[in-house]
């Protein structure tokens, strides 16, 4: 089986139009979607890019492969010791390998993040560049193209492709910006909620969009209004729909080599991201819905019904299994995904009942959702002091996360804490587990890229010392401690 993987950074299915967007940003990638199986409840368990591409090489959650932030305490990855390598808990890619599949990457994930581990299994990894995760699609599709050219004949590959487009800061060239010019954004956040987030004093809110002084053209100084919001929406669209040009580059390759309907697809990504959401824009800062969210597009030929749409919960780490199990492999007993091939059968099949996820970057946050609640408990809120440290949100009447109804609705809180605490408790009677990573990260604090001393200045520097002195008080020792239960 000839399968590739597009793993595209902070992607949102909502801005892809073979989710139902209204802009035309995906059309390569809605040809692969037409033709096989679209999910629309796929969430990465833990966010935001290292523990969730940790997940993807391990099949397990950011509570057990350890590596839950970016780096330092509670961001080492976890692995048995010893010379040998773990039957258990595989590597993603060691153990398609050992099955006789070629296993390649084009990716500097590994590079950027100092993430070593992403090394491991495979046959090839190509990282194009030095820019760690700063270059274009095209830069990416320099390298793939030749790779395709020379081996996309070949059978039993694993081929996957990471394009950084839609992550900040969008360096594509402009007029796939332009190109938006007439259309319309969505109705949230409206002027009355653009206007109320000028207060916000947090990182990437509306006033204090950028850490520093330069940005392009393709981003907005700040959301002060509509417009700006549209400026934002305009740039981030125009990344995904640069990427979506390279795809389409892939395909066309594809087909010269008469191979387009051989290949296996399976798209999606490694974390979502805010716009506007809690008055947070373009970052991935947080456990909330809409860095959580994620796409899933999945074509097998022979094997997926065109343009089915499957509903049910699934976690990434479920991807992995699945595509375990789709080449003839077991899933490893200590994974943490669960197969949905039957689902790609068109079979019975039904989702997860609810899902736990976690954030440790720059929120200490873990996330339960189900059908209708949105459960968030706030262990440390960093520089994000508007996170009360419990939250509920009702998604069938306010998809957009805007009204905490915790306070209205105590029973259901309670069953999802209990959920939360189930899962918890799950966890700590697996083989192997050490502790959880979300404590290591509590006793010294979620200050990778900003520490509390950093955005004291940044909020003086620009005429907000009252805000300023609220993060000085509250942070006097730049580490808060707060009771954890875990």
């Amino acid at each position: 089986m000839k399968i590739i993987y597009l793993d595209i950074d902070s992607l949102r299915p909502d801005h892809m139009s073979c989710y139902g967007y209204n802009r035309t940003t995906t059309p390569n990638i809605d040809t692969i979607a037409a033709a096989g199986i679209r999910f629309n409840s796929c969430y990465t368990a833990s966010s935001p890019c290292v523990p969730s591409r940790a997940s993807f090489m391990s099949g397990r959650f950011g509570i057990n492969h350890g590596a839950l932030t970016h780096w330092g305490p509670g961001g080492e990855f976890q692995y048995p010791d010893g010379d040998g390598h773990s039957e258990e808990v595989p590597f993603f890619t060691r153990y398609l390998r050992e099955a006789g599949y070629r296993t390649t990457t084009f990716s500097t994930f590994g590079d950027r993040h100092h993430a070593w581990w992403y090394f491991a299994g495979w046959n090839e990894v190509h990282t194009h560049t030095l820019k760690e995760g700063n270059e274009n699609a095209d830069e990416v599709n320099a390298s793939v193209i030749p790779w395709l050219k020379q081996h996309g004949l070949d059978d039993n590959y694993f081929l996957h492709i990471q394009y950084w487009d839609p992550h900040t800061f969008y360096t594509y060239p402009i007029e796939y910006m332009e190109q938006w010019q007439d259309a319309q954004v969505k109705d949230f956040p409206d002027e009355a909620t653009i206007a109320s987030q000028q207060k916000d004093s947090f990182p990437r809110s509306a006033s204090l969009l950028h850490w520093g002084d330069k940005y392009p053209a393709t981003m907005p100084g700040q959301i002060a209004n509509r417009d700006d919001f549209k400026h934002v929406i305009d740039g981030y669209d125009g990344g995904i729909n640069y990427m979506d040009k390279y795809v389409g580059e892939i395909l066309d390759t594809l087909r010269e080599l008469g191979i387009e309907e051989e290949v296996c697809f399976i798209i999606s990504a490694d974390h979502a991201e805010s716009m506007g959401e809690q008055g947070i824009y373009i970052e991935h800062p947080c456990a909330t819905e809409a860095v959580h969210h994620i796409p899933l597009i999945i074509k097998v030929p022979g094997l997926t019904e065109a343009g089915r749409v499957v509903e049910g919960f699934v976690y990434n780490v479920d991807v992995i299994a699945t595509i375990t199990e789709l080449v003839g492999l077991e899933v490893p007993s200590g994974w943490d995904g669960r197969s949905f091939l039957p689902a790609l059968k068109g079979k019975h099949w039904q989702g997860r009942d609810y899902l736990v996820m976690d954030h440790a970057l720059y929120v200490c946050q873990r996330a339960v959702r189900d059908e209708q609640w949105y459960f968030i408990r706030t262990y440390h809120p960093g520089l994000y002091l508007h996170f009360d440290e419990v939250i509920l949100y009702d998604m069938k009447s306010d998809p957009n996360q805007t009204r905490n109804v915790a306070a209205e609705y105590p029973n259901i809180v309670k069953e999802m804490d209990h959920r939360l605490a189930a899962w918890q408790h799950e966890q700590t009677r697996k083989p192997g587990y050490k502790v959880d990573p979300m404590q290591k990260v509590l006793e010294t604090g979620p200050w990778k890229y900003l520490k509390p001393e950093d955005w004291v200045r940044k909020l003086e520097r620009v005429g907000r010392k009252e805000e300023a002195n609220v993060i000085r008080g509250k942070y006097k020792s730049e580490a808060l401690q707060p009771a954890y239960d875990g």
